[in-house]
């Protein structure tokens, strides 16, 4: 399509229009989308809510693609004076607007925005055109390059999509860390280590030893006297019977006197 100034500039205005009235209509497509992804959480079914919201991740991307081609379009609407100038590549005032529509419009459906490409291609010529599809040097925004890599979206920004649609329909939901899903075992209870310090701390208020633990030499007592086995052979080797204190009267204060003296004769 041959080069024409008052074409171009009808097309600018037209991409112009366009573009905003596709990102309004975008834009309420997701938000009946985030409704039901509101509802598949609210019934629980977290599968199918991540795969919608990836949809949603890339349409919120190709938006922000369009918002900037639209910047695009009004910086060379209000720099037309220098698209109109004569020269095989376009002016550094217009280079960045004029390499992004060449580069990024193939990628939307606007007719208006193609016929645009189409009438650029023409003035600035082959070379040129086939150097700003490939992005030789760099010459197209890195704004635009990164939004159309559609790669697949990290589990984080997945995660936070859905946390905050939860939030904007007061949905009950947050994401499971790894923490707490390595805190849980095989059924989602407490982990066997767990379990061994909940049992042995038992074991330690009731001084119970633990089921599986070997008795202790040398420490363990009688269930009868509650006496070691050591305490058992000073009591039998010793000679003197055991002492077995006298019942003390609160108000005599000489039986009280004569218990401490015998305890201190032992």
């Amino acid at each position: 399509m041959p080069w024409n100034a008052a074409k171009s500039k009808v097309q600018l205005r037209l991409s112009i229009q366009r573009l905003r009235i596709l990102q309004q209509k975008k834009e309420a497509q997701a938000k009946a989308a985030r409704r039901d992804i509101a509802t598949l959480l609210e019934r629980g079914k977290i599968e199918t809510a991540r795969v919608k919201v990836e949809a949603i991740i890339n349409e919120d991307i190709h938006v922000e693609l369009l918002e900037l081609l639209e910047l695009y379009c009004e910086l060379l609407l209000a720099r037309f004076g220098l698209v109109e100038q004569n020269g095989r590549e376009p002016d550094p005032g217009i280079s960045e607007g004029v390499c992004s529509i060449i580069h990024a419009a193939p990628r939307t459906e606007l007719k208006e925005l193609h016929v645009l490409r189409d009438l650029l291609m023409h003035k600035y010529g082959r070379e040129f055109s086939l150097a700003v599809m490939e992005n030789r040097d760099g010459c197209v925004s890195d704004r635009v390059v990164r939004k159309l890599d559609m790669s697949t979206p990290s589990s984080e920004l997945v995660d936070g999509y859905l946390t905050e649609i939860a939030k904007a329909y007061s949905v009950e939901w947050a994401p499971i860390t790894k923490s707490a899903q390595d805190g849980a075992g095989p059924e989602g209870g407490v982990k066997d280590t767990e379990k061994s310090v909940i049992q042995t701390h038992e074991n330690e208020v009731t001084n119970e030893p633990a089921a599986d633990s070997p008795p202790i030499e040398g420490n363990s007592r009688d269930p009868k006297d509650g006496t070691s086995p050591s305490q058992r052979t000073s009591l039998k080797g010793s000679a003197a019977p055991p002492y077995t204190p006298e019942p003390v009267d609160e108000d005599d204060f000489e039986a009280l006197a004569r218990r401490f003296n015998e305890l201190k004769k032992r």
